[in-house]
């Protein structure tokens, strides 16, 4: 025997959401979308922070290179400073040139390197600079601290620098070169 089926009318068992149910459905997705979108921001602002802060670390690590390397190149001469500044005579950049002179002091904020009429910057942002000398027992805030020393050298040159980074300062970076043992030159 066959049994008749009966038939369903359209849209019979079949469920929606109601329009309270829509809006409030609505209503989260937009609460999670602007969390969400402020945590994005949140972390594209630390990342920007970051890239500035590192930008700054490499710029003084750059400058703390930039003076070891002339420090380590001293040359023939004298050496002297105290407070801001730092006088010597570095080996030519190659081979077989004359020395050169260099100053290293601070203007305007700026931690500058001078040979002759020639400035250049090193860094800026720099609030405070101060050299000291080793002079194989102590520390020293001038070089020479004696008449005597005029013609020695110091056993090492520290560079104490205060910068200042984004979102204020980074605080006291020193760098401390040690020189080689000075030449004996005959008198001329």
């Amino acid at each position: 025997m066959r049994t008749a089926t009966v038939p369903r009318h359209p849209g019979e068992g079949e469920h929606g959401f109601t329009l309270i149910e829509l809006m409030i459905s609505l209503g989260l997705f937009a609460l999670i979308a602007v969390a969400g979108l402020a945590l994005v921001d949140g972390i594209i602002k630390v990342q920007g922070r970051t890239e500035k802060r590192m930008d700054r670390l490499a710029d003084l690590q750059r400058a703390m290179f930039v003076v070891s390397s002339d420090i380590d190149q001293i040359s023939r001469g004298r050496v002297s400073g105290g407070g801001e500044k730092l006088d010597f005579t570095r080996a030519a950049p190659g081979f077989g040139g004359p020395a050169v002179p260099l100053q290293y002091s601070v203007a305007n904020g700026n931690l500058v390197r001078g040979s002759g009429a020639m400035v250049q910057t090193v860094v800026g942002g720099v609030a405070n600079v101060r050299w000291r000398f080793f002079d194989g027992t102590a520390w020293a805030d001038r070089w020479p601290t004696r008449d005597e020393d005029v013609e020695r050298w110091p056993r090492a040159i520290a560079i104490e620098l205060q910068a200042a980074g984004p979102g204020g300062s980074l605080g006291a970076l020193r760098r401390v070169v040690t020189l080689p043992d000075q030449a004996e030159y005959p008198k001329q």
